[in-house]
This record gives C-alpha cells, structure tokens and sequence, in this order.
C-alpha cells in the first residue's frame, strides 16, 4: 500500500448494537477496501481473567484484554504489515479456533469495549465512533441475546449486568464518549448514523 489505512475505533456500551451496525458498515464496502479486527479476538486465557468478590469471572474489565499485543497488530496493520491471530472461542473446548487474518486494506475498523480506553490502540485511531443506547434498551437486548443464543439465566444475566457490566460502562466507556469524534444513538436504529459515517469513509478510498 502507498497510503496509510485510515483507522477507525468503534466502542460502546455492551448491546448497545455494536455488531449490528458493523454489519451494515462492512457490507457498504468490499473486502478490498475494509478490514474488521476486534477487541474480542485478544481476550487472556482463562487462568488470566480476575474473578469478582463472589469468585465469578469478571470478562468486562479491561485487565482480560491482552491490548499490547492488539495494539501491536494495529500497528503492523497500519505500516502496510498483514497479521493473524486464533479465533476467541469463549474458553469452549468444542471448538476448534480458527486462524484469522488481518490485511491492510485502505479502512481498517477496530472494535471492542476498550478501543478509546487503552492508549496504545486509542492513539492510533483516526476517527472515533460511540455507538450509544440507552441502559434499559441495553439491558432488554442483552437479556434476548444471552437467553436466545447462549442459553444463559435470566439470573446469571441479572447479576452480571449489575455486577460486571454497568460498573465497567461507567468506569471504561461512558467517559470516553465525551471525546468520540461521532455519537450515534441507537435507541431504536442507527441507519442515518451509518449513511453519514459511510458517506465521510468512501471519502478515503483512493481514488480509482
């Protein structure tokens, strides 16, 4: 590549539709011009994920991300390197992790909860984006996706969200909000959100 990519970070608060929206933004582009590397895919190994005062793994805290090595791939993407890195299976030993690889395409989207809040990634983005919800509309969604798709407690999502969830959003996320480039509310949808974050990043395609 001749040019830089143009890097962007994309954080918010859990369920506040995060994965939706990337959905849409990556299918506005080609695989040639965009690539997606995420917050998810550098979680710590078990043993390293701290445990709450009741001895329940707390997966929301910025400590079970290996950010180094996440900002170090960031960088090699942004110098024209490509990077790989194994799948994140959620600790499921049923499943087999695949090899993911990261090329340096003209867009690069880095996303995770923790994206503004490590330094080291934070410094390299270009444009930051805050997809934001309200904490009732982010409890209902979560609450639907765990009982639906992971076959989660009402109980175990109840306590989680009291316990891990809303203390990180205000400690790790919520202040960032403040210094994002762009907030999207995401309420009910985002769709006008995306078309001006869509229109501004074909702005830096190179030209054809």
């Amino acid at each position: 590549m001749t040019t830089k990519p143009f890097i962007v970070g994309i954080t918010g608060g859990s369920a506040s539709g995060k994965t939706s929206f990337l959905s849409q933004l990556l299918h506005a582009f080609s695989e040639d011009e965009i690539c997606l590397i995420s917050q998810d895919n550098y979680y710590r190994e078990l043993q390293y994920i701290p445990r709450d005062q009741n001895g329940i793994h707390n997966f929301d805290l910025p400590e079970t991300i290996d950010h180094h090595r996440f900002a170090e791939h960031l960088h090699r993407l942004h110098q024209g390197e490509e990077v790989q890195t194994l799948e994140y299976t959620f600790n499921n030993p049923n499943v087999v992790p695949k090899m993911l690889t990261y090329r340096p395409t003209p867009i690069i989207i880095v996303e995770g909860l923790f994206v503004f809040h490590f330094k080291d990634v934070a410094d390299q983005l270009d444009l930051k984006i805050f997809i934001d919800a309200k904490n009732k509309t982010k409890l209902e969604r979560r609450i639907l996706r765990d009982q639906t798709h992971r076959g989660i407690t009402i109980e175990t999502i109840m306590y989680q969200w009291e316990n891990h969830v809303l203390p990180t959003y205000k400690q790790f996320i919520k202040p960032y909000k403040g210094e994002s480039d762009i907030v999207i509310p995401n309420n009910r949808h985002f769709e006008k959100g995306l078309d001006v974050v869509v229109s501004y990043l074909k702005t830096k395609l190179p030209a054809r």
